[in-house]
């Protein structure tokens, strides 16, 4: 399998730096994974990260770019000292560049939950768990802070990743309000008809996502990016409201 040769050289590549845990979440851990459409969302815990490490690091990427689902593979590093800081801002590797950004409280509560552990300790270990009311709060502030000032800019929407992102997140947002518990991708699909939304578009998302339809026209396009829009604000509006 193309994936399984690409994390073996990922891992045989990280092995000079001493890795203490490589584990991956989101779709390759919780079962719905589609090789090269999915994204390789990895966490890996390194000693240490002084200007050499990283330089290394970039190597290892840079070296893995033939690899026609390299592109697809995301890393996060992080340090033992850093694992419990929430607001850390830690290297990562992802859209093919280095830089910096926090591993969010559903990303570890997806480790605690479903993680696949690849390498090492199991992330019980190094990694504290969240509670409800962390991954709550945060759930709330994305969708406030983020995703519903994204909504007011037009010309993101008429792009299949905003649209197949915002849908999903809303869906997987208010199922984790509601009851406590993550859910995939396809589980996300299945409850937005129950959430009201444009079931062609929900369909739209679908196809792409399991099935090779072509590609959509500038009508359609437009259209998508109305419905869409028309959408998500009233029902992040709702959502946020009922859980602040």
């Amino acid at each position: 399998m193309p994936t399984d040769t690409l994390l073996d050289r990922f891992l045989t590549g990280l092995a000079p730096l001493g890795p203490l845990a490589v584990w991956a979440h989101g779709s390759l851990a919780g079962g719905d994974y589609q090789e090269g459409r999915s994204d390789l969302d990895l966490i890996a815990v390194v000693p240490e990260l002084n200007p050499r490490t990283v330089w290394r690091l970039a190597l290892l990427h840079a070296r893995l770019r033939g690899d026609p689902l390299a592109a697809k593979l995301h890393c996060s590093y992080l340090t033992p000292d850093g694992t419990d800081d929430t607001e850390r801002r830690h290297l990562t590797w992802a859209h093919e560049r280095l830089f910096r950004r926090t591993v969010t409280p559903i990303t570890r509560r997806e480790l605690h939950s479903f993680g696949k552990v690849l390498h090492g300790a199991p992330p019980a270990g190094p990694l504290p768990p969240v509670t409800d009311a962390e991954l709550a709060g945060y759930i709330v502030r994305n969708m406030r802070e983020y995703w519903r000032p994204t909504v007011r800019r037009p010309e993101l929407w008429r792009e299949d990743i905003w649209v197949d992102l915002g849908l999903v997140t809303l869906a997987r947002a208010t199922v984790t309000l509601r009851d406590g518990r993550l859910i995939s991708e396809r589980e996300a699909l299945a409850e937005l008809a129950d959430l009201g939304a444009p079931a062609e578009v929900v369909e739209d998302v679908r196809a792409r996502r399991y099935d090779d339809p072509a590609p959509p026209s500038a009508e359609w396009r437009d259209r998508r990016a109305a419905l869409t829009r028309s959408y998500l604000g009233p029902a992040i509006d709702t959502l946020v409201a009922s859980y602040s």
